[in-house]
């Protein structure tokens, strides 16, 4: 048998005691992602002329339907690992929330608080995507709390120790699983700098190519995890059904790109980018 060399432990609980508190990690790493991402689009936002508030206003709106979506995402497809109480619904300290879902619905109501204020749209969702990824790629710690959504069998010197009680039993014998946990944070990172320093500095595409370049990074990493993940999914011509969502996610981000970059060069330079907001709606000292 092989003799493992190295590998990375798993948390024994997926909770804290702190004095007579118990703290679920999973929603606390949700915090921080949520946290992360608001002070990033914040002083992008910011640098580029809009303010702080309403960016809290964005937040505010935009968290709360992401969870609602990420959710009903889970639910719509996953529905059979709900726990069968009548609390089962409402139970995402226990995890299960759709990443496609969240995004989807944190950004649409995001989108809608920023238009009802003027704000350019498309511009603040290019201050967003480094943000989301960095976000994405912070709340994945959670699924290595809870022992979830890990990969294949593996002897890699990574390779991700689980549990007896959280195996499959296919596999209860094999002690390491793939880290996909950590595979699509890291990628996630550097997704995100990649955006940063070499999209946007390098090519400054006009609004919303940064976003659009986004989901086909994403979606990209997204893909190659699927691959990889034994937790119970629904397939589709014998591919997990996320694997799906991340290969439309891709073209669509591609037809996306290509389309907001092929605007306006029939007729000369591209215009000048826009304030964030327009000037009367600029609050003084913001």
């Amino acid at each position: 048998m092989h003799r493992l060399l190295a590998s990375i432990p798993s948390p024994g609980s997926g909770t804290l005691d702190v004095g007579p508190f118990t703290v679920h990690m999973y929603g606390l790493t949700l915090l921080l992602a949520i946290v992360v991402c608001v002070v990033v689009t914040g002083r992008r936002w910011v640098a580029r002329g809009g303010d702080w508030d309403l960016i809290l206003r964005v937040a505010v709106w935009g968290v709360a339907a992401g969870i609602v979506g990420a959710r009903l995402y889970h639910l719509a497809t996953s529905w059979d690992e709900v726990p069968d109480e009548w609390w089962g619904p409402f139970a995402i300290w226990r995890g299960g929330l759709g990443v496609w879902g969240g995004i989807a619905a944190g950004c649409l109501v995001g989108a809608i608080v920023a238009k009802r204020a003027g704000a350019d749209v498309w511009l603040l969702a290019d201050c967003l995507a480094p943000g989301l990824l960095l976000a994405q790629g912070i709340g994945r710690l959670g699924n290595w709390w809870n022992q979830e959504l890990f990969g294949k069998p593996t002897d890699l010197p990574w390779g991700l120790e689980i549990d007896v009680a959280k195996r499959p039993l296919d596999t209860i014998d094999q002690a390491t699983y793939h880290p996909t946990f950590l595979y699509e944070m890291a990628w996630d990172f550097a997704a995100a700098a990649i955006l940063v320093f070499v999209i946007e500095r390098r090519f400054r595409p006009r609004p919303p190519g940064l976003f659009a370049a986004y989901v086909m990074l994403y979606c990209a990493g997204r893909f190659v995890v699927e691959q990889l993940r034994i937790d119970p999914a629904h397939e589709i011509a014998g591919m997990r059904f996320n694997g799906w969502v991340a290969a439309l996610g891709f073209f669509a981000g591609a037809v996306w790109l290509w389309r907001s970059q092929r605007r306006g060069r029939r007729g000369g330079p591209p215009p000048p980018r826009k304030m964030a907001v327009p000037r009367s709606r600029v609050r003084p000292g913001g």
